[in-house]
């Protein structure tokens, strides 16, 4: 009788770049939509005459892909607890360079009226759908190649690509607005922008694709799945066996993910509008006056006045440079709490750190409320940008163990892909639009948006609270019940 197949060790840099390289075009793809939600999609897609409802409008699209992302945990979790992390890891990435390419060639509603805000609805879903497989495979390929004491240090590196995916996706946009004429003001939407500029960070999506794509296909199985395999542990349904057997851990993930999600996208969709908003209303009124007449629309310049709330006032340029700085702390922070979360242990740390959440969203007001002195509102929102986003770092880092550590080899894939996505519903897919609304009812004050999030992170530390410390936990020992077990 032969033994059982090993599989080839992966060399350290090469799962390192196959998890960093991934999710990083995975999130650039993501950050791409959401930039363009905020700039041009309420304009070219949603042309209500409102400029609230137009923003909400395309946030819920923007959210709609959230509520793919558990049917799309499901589909590839199945796939990769049951034949491997690698083929599910590649076609998560087609899908979501397929949709995200595609949206860059959609015609807009002043082409094939309410019509092109199904199309953009129908790829957005299949973006929310490939990334809802994507993150756990890569941090799967991650930890369990991991060496021993480091499976929080090797986790960050699919952490990393949300903060340089965001850096690029960006920069893209930056190059595009410096590089096309604009007028001065806030909203820097030139026609050329609104025409054909925002298609172009969509497209240069098909390059990043063919990167990954290269580096992935080099990938084998990790020795932990092919153990899993031999001695009979893999399911034919692993979603069934996961329900059945770590439902708990699945509740615990999904709100352990919670605060993450809210305190992400409030710090990168909500600060962007709120940002760049106008700070009065002849300033927003020809600015929107602008977009409308750019996109062949009628203004009503009193319906418009009747539902007007402030914002700072930013260009957009200049936000977002503020931003990348903040977000550069994003990736400084999340490298280092891996091995701080190594060293003293997952839940210590999440601990401290949500309990810092708590109190950074009772700050919205201190932060980001504009000043006499526009220098100084400008560095006191730089100073909010740049805590917020080390928050982000030291919550985000962890994450690529603590989720896959709830669970066995043989369900890891699914559990912690439905953990992390159902978290995505509850915090991801909402909290732009909460954010916007609560933003609207205090008559553009911010600091009801800050308690939602303390709110939200109350959650996240009651479940930490109950959730175990994973650290020592060997996935050698951890493979699953055996082919006599259940399904």
């Amino acid at each position: 009788m032969t033994s059982p197949r090993t599989a080839p060790a992966n060399p350290r840099s090469r799962v390192i770049t196959a998890s960093l390289v991934g999710t990083t075009i995975e999130f650039y793809d993501f950050y791409v939509y959401a930039t363009a939600a905020v700039l041009v999609f309420p304009t070219l897609f949603f042309p209500t005459g409102n400029d609230t409802t137009a923003l909400l409008l395309s946030f819920s699209v923007f959210g709609a892909a959230m509520i793919a992302r558990p049917l799309g945990a499901i589909v590839f979790g199945h796939f990769g607890d049951r034949f491997g992390r690698k083929i599910t890891l590649v076609w998560s990435l087609l899908t979501m360079g397929v949709a995200t390419i595609l949206i860059g060639c959609l015609p807009t509603f002043q082409d094939i009226g309410a019509a092109a805000a199904v199309l953009l609805l129908v790829l957005r879903l299949a973006q929310g759908f490939a990334l809802g497989g994507e993150w756990s495979g890569a941090a799967l390929v991650a930890t369990e190649n991991a060496p021993k004491g480091k499976r929080a240090w090797y986790g960050t590196f699919p952490q990393l690509g949300a903060p340089l995916g965001f850096i690029i996706a960006n920069s893209v946009f930056l190059a595009i607005s410096w590089a096309l004429p604009h007028p001065d003001g806030p909203t820097q939407q030139s026609e050329a922008f609104l025409a054909w500029g925002w298609r172009v960070p969509f497209l240069f999506s098909a390059v990043m694709v063919i990167i990954g794509l290269w580096v992935r296909l080099r990938l084998v199985e990790s020795e932990t799945f092919v153990k899993a395999g031999a001695h009979g542990a893999l399911r034919k349904f692993p979603l069934v066996t996961v329900v059945r057997r770590n439902g708990w851990q699945i509740v615990l993930g999904t709100f352990i993910m919670l605060a993450t999600y809210v305190l992400f996208y409030l710090m990168t969709n909500f600060t962007l509008s709120y940002g760049t908003k106008a700070a009065d209303l002849d300033t927003a009124t020809a600015a929107a006056r602008t977009a409308a007449e750019a996109s062949g629309q009628s203004f009503d310049a009193a319906a418009f006045a009747d539902q007007f709330y402030p914002g700072l006032g930013f260009g957009y340029t200049d936000f977002v440079l503020m931003q990348i700085i903040g977000v550069v702390f994003f990736g400084i922070f999340t490298l280092l709490a891996g091995p701080v979360a190594d060293a003293i242990g997952r839940r210590r740390l999440l601990l401290w750190i949500t309990g810092l959440i708590i109190v950074f969203g009772l700050t919205f007001n201190v932060f980001l409320l504009p000043q006499a002195d526009p220098k100084f509102t400008g560095a006191m929102v730089q100073a909010f940008l740049v805590f917020g986003f080390m928050l982000m770092g030291a919550t985000f880092g962890p994450m690529g163990a603590v989720l896959p550590e709830l669970f066995p080899t043989n369900v890891r894939y699914s559990g912690s892909a439905i953990a992390y996505n159902l978290s995505s519903i509850l915090g991801a897919a909402l909290a732009p639009i909460v954010a916007v609304a609560l933003w609207a009812a205090t008559g553009g004050a911010p600091w009801l948006v800050g308690v939602y999030l303390s709110a939200m992170a109350v959650l996240t530390f009651v479940a930490l609270l109950l959730a175990p410390e994973t650290k020592d936990v060997d996935y050698d020992d951890n493979i699953g019940v055996a082919a006599s077990g259940s399904l």
